[in-house]
């Protein structure tokens, strides 16, 4: 079961130049589209004599969403080989943005298509791409009498705790990766006096 997903572990900058045309590429960690809008109005303020900012993203780890856009570019040449370098390099939750000075001199499609995928590669490859696991939340309710079974439980399986509230009543929150999670719903069903939902 496939439980693991790439993104990039920092923010990076690379650069691709043609025919007196500089590219200059930013790629960014995101998690949702107000982070991908803050970074693009930040970089429009900061290029603001830039002719183009040009950008693509991916967010999710299972259902991907994504979006391509050439700010002006013609139609597929700048948006598009963009995403197709977060495509290549199979990452996700992340934003490139690829800001155009005009060098006086038209690229033409095949140019601009090599330039924008240039620059997105550039900074792909400058920046560390990590592996991270697709993980699983959960909440058990249980009394306090059952707690010291709970934790050993949850050592054993090497469960990561998030958060615990232990009174008379006892809520713990838990994470799993993805591919154990089944198992551990069913050693927490089967285990009386506890009870265990899902929280995401």
């Amino acid at each position: 079961m496939e439980d693991t997903y790439k993104t990039i572990g920092n923010s990076n900058e690379g650069y691709f130049k043609d025919k007196g045309s500089k590219f200059l590429s930013y790629a960014f960690p995101v998690h949702s589209e107000e982070e991908i809008k803050e970074h693009l109005n930040r970089l429009k303020k900061e290029h603001h004599s830039a002719r183009h900012h040009c950008y693509a993203w991916r967010l999710g780890t299972e259902e991907i969403t994504f979006r391509a856009n050439d700010d002006g570019e013609p139609s597929s040449t700048a948006g598009k080989p963009i995403l197709g370098q977060l495509q290549s390099f199979e990452v996700t939750n992340i934003l490139i943005v690829v800001v155009r000075y005009f060098g006086g001199t038209l690229l033409g499609v095949s140019g601009l298509i090599n330039a924008y995928k240039s620059a997105a590669a550039d900074v792909l490859s400058k920046t560390k791409i990590v592996t991270k696991t697709i993980e699983r939340r959960y909440q058990l309710h249980f009394n306090y009498p059952v707690l010291n079974d709970v934790m050993n439980i949850i050592k054993q399986e090497n469960f990561t705790i998030l958060n615990t509230k232990f009174e008379i009543d006892c809520l713990l929150d838990f994470s799993v990766r993805k591919s154990e999670a089944e198992k551990a719903e069913q050693i927490f069903r089967n285990f009386y006096g506890v009870e265990i939902k899902k929280t995401e």
